[in-house]
């Protein structure tokens, strides 16, 4: 667990979440607008996620897989996003990267505080690349990609990216990568410890 602040100084805490977290998890679901659930999943899906979803997110396996989240305990709903990686079983040097943030919490730099984590979490366990996928018309999730120093190609269905954990000389000097150095900076010595 991380003690932090966002951007604009709202206190958060940022953590792992587990099978106690799975009704919590659920309403974050439910509170996502359609836009948002479909530019996440791809699939035009109501305000239930399905058991088998939720059951896939919160089993943890260390090593391969970690959803955290970042939470603000002041608010009546404390979930403000969580992210997620799989490590690929083809290439174990290799995680798929995902994150979703509330619609009012966007633009708050949640994502690029997950971004930071889930990087360092996954540089611990010997993971030394992050894929990720978004549909070309999401350009706000392109931008950050980009600006956080995401490579890009586009398969002719969607735009993949990559992150190359080793090389922070690769983080842009824009305002989500002067973040991203700071996050990592900043979180290096909790999550970072002997990797």
């Amino acid at each position: 667990m991380i003690e932090t602040v966002l951007a604009d100084g709202e206190a958060v805490v940022v953590r792992p979440l587990g099978l106690a977290d799975r009704g919590a998890l659920a309403e974050g679901y439910r509170r996502l607008s359609p836009e948002s659930r479909y530019q996440r999943f791809w699939v035009r899906t109501g305000e239930i996620i399905g058991d088998r979803m939720l059951n896939r997110l919160l089993m943890q396996d260390p090593g391969n897989h970690a959803l955290w989240a970042v939470m603000d305990g002041a608010r009546e709903y404390p979930g403000v996003g969580a992210a997620s990686f799989w490590r690929s079983s083809e290439d174990p040097e290799e995680a798929e990267f995902s994150c979703t943030v509330l619609d009012a919490d966007q633009r708050r730099g949640v994502g690029t505080l997950l971004l930071a984590v889930l990087w360092l979490e996954a540089r611990k366990v010997g993971i030394r690349r992050f894929i990720g996928y978004t549909m070309p018309e999401n350009v706000s999730a392109i931008r950050w990609m980009r600006d956080t120093g995401a490579e890009a190609e586009w398969d002719g269905y969607k735009v993949i990216f990559r992150w190359y954990l080793e090389s922070l000389d690769a983080i842009p000097p824009t305002d989500a990568g002067i973040a991203l150095a700071e996050r990592l900076a900043e979180f290096s010595e909790a999550l970072w410890q002997g990797a």
